[in-house]
């Protein structure tokens, strides 16, 4: 009998490897179901998020002097004036804005994030099946939104996987359970709705952790990241909950306001 099985495992292992599979898009390979309708819940910093913070208020950002000038002058009503309503809505404060956010594919390799408030579009660029990571455009103006790279975060740290994107740095513990985005090429605008600045070499990395409940209730974090050498000290890192929605009937539209 044991000659038997022997004789079945070496055949077994002499057989031809099966065909090599394809690469799979980022829609196939993700790890999470992202899509859908999803409200933001404001838990902390009603100050900052709920109302227009006052003229001044820094706090909790690493703003430094220049920036603080900057902020000390800002004047929505000259905001409103040059049509730059949307100075508060871009790549590095959206998500802080209270509001619905809507979720899709727009193709097997760019995810689709839509902002009822503000009513911004966010295009989050994978690498093709197969093919190079996705390079950041050069040269051109900067925009709100400005360019994002998108990314399923990898294995924990120790485990050998190349590094596709080297842009994306990996994260002590992480579960393979995040989507990861750089975002580049921004247009200058706010932080906050009362002004504070941010440039346009700014860069954003945010990672969507998401989660479900025992009760069925499914969640995402993002953890957003801001640099920007001209205006801060360091790092600003604010984390954002969103909630899933049963369907679109709550999505409201609204425009940008600079107060």
């Amino acid at each position: 009998m044991a000659g038997f099985m022997i004789a079945a495992a070496a055949a077994l292992m002499a057989q031809p490897p099966g065909p090599p599979q394809p690469p799979r898009s980022a829609k196939a390979a993700a790890p999470v179901d992202l899509t859908g309708n999803w409200v933001s819940v404001i838990s902390e910093d009603w100050r900052w998020r709920m109302v227009t913070p006052i003229k001044g208020d820094f706090a909790s950002i690493p703003v430094n002097r220049e920036a603080r000038q900057v902020g000390e002058a800002w004047d929505p009503a000259r905001d409103e004036a040059a049509g730059l309503q949307c100075k508060a809505y871009g790549a590095p404060a959206i998500m802080r804005v209270p509001g619905r956010v809507r979720i899709a594919w727009q193709d097997e390799n760019t995810l689709k994030l839509e902002t009822d408030s503000g009513t911004q579009t966010r295009l989050f660029h994978f690498a093709p099946a197969g093919g190079a990571p996705p390079q950041t455009p050069q040269g051109g103006e900067g925009t709100w939104q400005g360019y994002s790279i998108a990314n399923w975060e990898r294995a924990p740290r120790g485990a050998e996987i190349p590094d596709p994107v080297p842009i994306f740095s990996v994260r002590q513990g992480g579960q393979g359970r995040s989507l990861e985005v750089a975002t580049t090429n921004l247009r200058a605008g706010y932080l906050r709705k009362n002004g504070v600045p941010y440039s346009a070499g700014t860069t954003v990395n945010e990672y969507y952790d998401y989660h479900k409940e025992r009760n069925g209730d499914e969640w995402f974090t993002v953890t957003t990241i801001v640099r920007d050498p001209k205006y801060l000290t360091g790092p600003w890192i604010t984390s954002s909950d969103f909630k899933k929605e049963p369907d679109g009937s709550k999505w409201d539209p609204s425009p940008c306001t600079s107060r």
